[in-house]
């Protein structure tokens, strides 16, 4: 492990070793498999259950593994290096979890969580519609009282893990003159009547990271509102600012992964009786992928630590992920360029690798989207 991990406690450095072999010898072998057949990530997901991962992002009070923000970002970072579609079918799990725990109550807490963190519940979170992506003031999905409860009815799409998840946080507008304020957020269980999820997507990466269309017009019980009503909008937007971290990881483990392929590959072709590594023009471009790679690393450390303090961090959390996005893009187009026509094949993993970024730098907020977030933050004082 690098020495830029030394801030991490003992406990949590063994955490990432074990996970890190786990990962080395269980996960990553079948992620050209996985991105062959595009079956969905189960048994990947339960071997990181094991190890602690899918309650990663919980305390131990509510039967997570109570490691840092730190520790959390290097632990994606792992398991996103290893196979981008089971770190991308993780962290949609976290966006649900965090959602209770954020914005739930007690007693949701301790229904959910526990078993969310130990692979027995798959989550996840409902927030973008065909008409509301970047912009959920414009959610068409709704929710009234009816009853005893709530009757939702709507459409969702590029809901990742929606198909196959026990729960699903979904987001309706409780009060539609309210916009932002009149956002309220639902616990929806697996098999309630009147959900259903279309087949999964067919996506140009992460094809074993599911993601899917949902059609809503189904009765809740009051208690499936995630705290109170109206406080929707604000529960989303704490869950997407730990999202973009953890997007942020794995675009950094990834594009570790692309620039460890392209430095071995360049170590092990031999043209014209030289190494490609002996190449200075190689050496450049290994030297700006590290570099590039390692500044996009401290941005999403530095945004992990404001986390772990209980700062605002929602300038930093958008810096990672813009910057880690669009880095990693540039480091796997690199690896790419590096191994040539070889590196445009399926025999070799820059060309998944590759397909598997491309989707970062729009979901959990477009890099447009992430410029508008930090301009927001820099004009505010």
């Amino acid at each position: 492990m690098s020495d830029i991990w030394h801030m991490l406690s003992e406990e949590e450095r063994l955490f990432c070793d074990v996970l890190e072999r786990i990962v080395k010898e269980r996960i990553a072998p079948r992620a050209a498999e996985t991105d062959e057949s595009a079956a969905f990530v189960h048994e990947q997901l339960a071997t990181l259950a094991e190890a602690g991962m899918l309650g990663a992002n919980l305390p131990e009070e509510h039967g997570g593994s109570g490691v840092s923000a730190l520790a959390l970002l290097r632990a994606v970072e792992i398991v996103a290096g290893g196979c981008g579609s089971t770190a991308s079918a993780l962290t949609a799990h976290y966006l649900a979890t965090d959602a209770i725990l954020i914005g739930g109550t007690d007693t949701q807490k301790a229904e959910w969580l526990p078993k969310a963190a130990t692979s027995h519940m798959l989550g996840a979170f409902a927030l973008t519609e065909p008409t509301a992506g970047s912009d959920p003031a414009d959610m068409r999905t709704r929710a009234v009282r009816s009853g005893d409860g709530w009757h939702l009815k709507g459409n969702k799409c590029f809901i990742s893990n929606g198909g196959v998840a026990d729960f699903i946080v979904v987001f309706a507008v409780t009060d539609p003159d309210a916009r932002h304020r009149g956002i309220s957020a639902f616990l929806l269980p697996k098999g309630t009547p009147g959900f259903e999820a279309g087949p999964p997507e067919r996506t140009m990466g992460l094809k074993g990271g599911h993601v899917f269309s949902l059609s809503l017009d189904c009765h809740l019980p009051d208690t499936a509102l995630v705290g109170e009503a109206g406080q929707g909008f604000k529960t989303a937007m704490q869950v997407l600012d730990n999202g973009r971290v953890e997007v942020a990881a794995q675009c950094i483990g990834m594009a570790q992964a692309a620039l460890d392929a392209a430095k071995d590959y360049a170590k092990e072709r031999v043209i014209g009786g030289e190494a490609l590594s002996d190449k200075q023009g190689i050496r450049w471009m290994l030297a700006d992928m590290a570099l590039e790679l390692q500044a996009a690393r401290l941005m999403a450390l530095d945004a992990a630590r404001q986390r772990s303090l209980g700062h605002r961090f929602s300038k930093a959390a958008a810096m990672a992920k813009l910057k880690a996005s669009e880095v990693a893009d540039m480091v796997a187009d690199t690896a790419l360029q590096i191994h040539g026509g070889y590196g445009y094949t399926r025999d070799f993993p820059i060309e998944r690798i590759t397909r598997d970024l491309r989707i970062m730098r729009i979901y959990e907020g477009s890099s447009e989207i992430q410029r508008n977030i930090i301009a927001g933050h820099l004009l505010a004082h």
